[in-house]
């Protein structure tokens, strides 16, 4: 879609805006994938800048397994727009690319913004970098998709707790072990939920400011982060919050929606506007991370929040990466206080969560594409019909004053005010979406990314459900026991209460978010409008009445 030369030494390829390349690795992660360009020569490509032909759906593999096996997307099989893939721009419906924002993200950063800084850091301990040093430079193998449309696969066997495929390393361990983390459920007024803290905290993210490291040659900005509960301060540059998403996915992701950061940036990662949009991305990002009962309660997000030293975040970091209790085995820490369902009504429940945030999806994305559309005419060709009214009312009152006539100057000055007063609507048409549309669009592009995970998890919900039903067959030629099929039972039912205690949270969430930010958008357009007929009624006061 885009030039793109490629530095000497990081292994990647120059392509063309319109060449066509063949993708040979889309799992490099980081941001590129691998490619071969007709000339045979190979190398890595920032995804932005690739406009991949097909398989850009998550819910393609959904869809297609709706009325099929399910067990080819088990797990992380189909990587979901907010969780699992890479970021393209090749959808009409990415906030990021659309509008002509100026504050609008511009694509993947060079490996300046995500380098490891290894006198923070240290050495790389975990066999989880193994394998992507040498595409990212250290950097991440990271599997999200800054609300993405295009695929990208998280490598499993890099994580512990993915050591075995699909959902059987849970279903069918002999013994699980006894956690010291617990994640109760309990039954509520609607049903399965999380039992949330006695007190809630936010996280201000704040006062970001330009460091540097290897004597200046490499710059990066830093953000401070406070915590309302504790009000003290640390300090966080972009890649920590990515290593934090990264481990969350990796923890959390078989079971909740990890909401995707937003998207890194060749050029301009200095610039005001940018880092003012980075800042209230983290912001909404950390506010959404202290909402959730379990992940704000967890160990990582705590520790992310609450180290005192370098040497507290290492020795925490190494912990986080070294989380055994990952994947699929997050189950094994989860408690529900209710009964054991039965299969049938924990099918009844995957279908409908299923059908539910795909008809949410559409309905997000046919938005998010109706307000790209609305904020172009608001920022283009609406404004200049706004202008060109009022200098063809100026250009009539300048005729008529030629005329000489003494008598129909305040007249020529009343249709010159009109004409200014046209003007200044189309500054206020150009302005407005910034202040109203802003929001709804945000709020969208986070539920986008939020709903693009729900393949992967209702995937691994309906591979374990396919693995029950197979069980009768497993017990009768001796592969597992009677005592492995109850315990299988049991294990689902525990994964579909906490299906169901996360489809609670989110609706809740889903039905403040969207009053609130629909209120806020009707009450901005009300102002809007009154402005605007305020500007029309003093213009009209001006003309003499005959």
């Amino acid at each position: 879609m885009y030039d793109f030369a490629a530095e000497p030494g990081n292994n990647e390829l120059t392509v063309n805006e319109g060449e066509i390349i063949t993708i040979t690795n889309p799992d490099v992660g980081g941001g590129w994938l691998e490619g071969r360009n007709i000339k045979g020569e190979r190398g890595l490509v920032p995804t932005d800048y690739v406009e991949v032909g097909s398989g850009n759906d998550p819910w393609s593999a959904w869809s297609a397994s709706k009325s099929g096996n399910w067990e080819s997307s088990e797990g992380w099989g189909a990587q979901p727009e907010g969780a699992g893939a890479q970021r393209s721009t090749n959808t009409p419906n990415n906030w990021d690319t659309a509008f002509g924002h100026p504050q609008a993200y511009q694509g993947p950063a060079t490996g300046d913004d995500d380098d490891w800084d290894e006198d923070w850091d240290g050495p790389k301990s975990s066999s989880y970098f193994k394998d992507s040093e040498s595409a990212d430079a250290g950097g991440s193998q990271r599997g999200n998709s800054r609300a993405s449309s295009s695929s990208m696969k998280i490598p499993l066997n890099k994580f512990p707790g993915f050591a075995k495929p699909g959902t059987e390393q849970y279903l069918l361990a002999k013994q699980l072990a006894k956690p010291k983390e617990k994640i109760p459920i309990i039954v509520g007024d609607y049903g399965p939920m999380w039992v949330y803290p006695t007190s809630t905290f936010d996280c201000v993210v704040a006062d970001p400011r330009k460091g540097s490291k290897m004597y200046g040659l490499k710059s990066y900005i830093e953000y401070q982060l406070t915590p309302t509960n504790t009000n003290r301060s640390v300090n966080h540059r972009y890649k920590h919050f990515d290593w934090l998403y990264e481990r969350l996915l990796v923890k959390f992701g078989s079971a909740i929606p990890i909401p995707s950061l937003p998207d890194k940036q060749v050029t301009g990662r200095f610039e005001e506007e940018f880092i003012k949009m980075r800042m209230e991305r983290l912001q909404a990002w950390m506010t959404r991370m202290c909402r959730h009962p379990v992940i704000s309660e967890s160990e990582v997000f705590q520790q992310f929040l609450n180290f005192r030293d370098e040497k507290e975040w290492k020795t925490g970091k190494r912990k986080a990466e070294k989380d055994e209790l990952a994947g699929v085995m997050i189950f094994s820490t989860m408690e529900p206080e209710a009964p054991d369902l039965d299969l049938v009504e924990i099918e009844q429940k995957c279908e409908a969560v299923g059908k539910f945030t795909k008809a949410m999806d559409d309905g997000v994305k046919e938005l998010l594409t109706v307000g790209q559309e609305h904020w172009k005419r608001c920022t283009g060709p609406l404004p200049k019909e706004y202008q060109k009214i009022g200098k063809a009312l100026q250009s009539l009152a300048t005729v008529f004053s030629s005329s000489g006539y003494q008598g129909e100057t305040d007249l020529n000055d009343a249709i010159t005010e009109a004409g200014k007063t046209y003007e200044e609507i189309a500054s206020l048409v150009a302005e407005q979406p910034k202040k109203d549309l802003h929001f709804l669009m945000e709020c969208n592009h986070e539920y986008k990314g939020f709903l693009g995970c729900f393949p992967d998890i209702i995937g691994t919900h309906k591979g374990a459900i396919e693995k029950v039903k197979e069980s009768d067959k497993l017990v009768a030629t001796s592969k597992i026991t009677p005592q492995d099929k109850q315990n299988m039972v049991k294990r689902v039912s525990t994964m579909s209460y906490a299906l169901q205690a996360e489809m609670n949270h989110f609706h809740s969430n889903r039905i403040y978010d969207y009053n609130s930010v629909i209120r806020l958008y009707l009450e901005q357009q009300v102002q809007f409008y009154e402005t605007i007929a305020e500007k029309l009624r003093q213009a009209l006061s001006r003309f003499p009445v005959m």
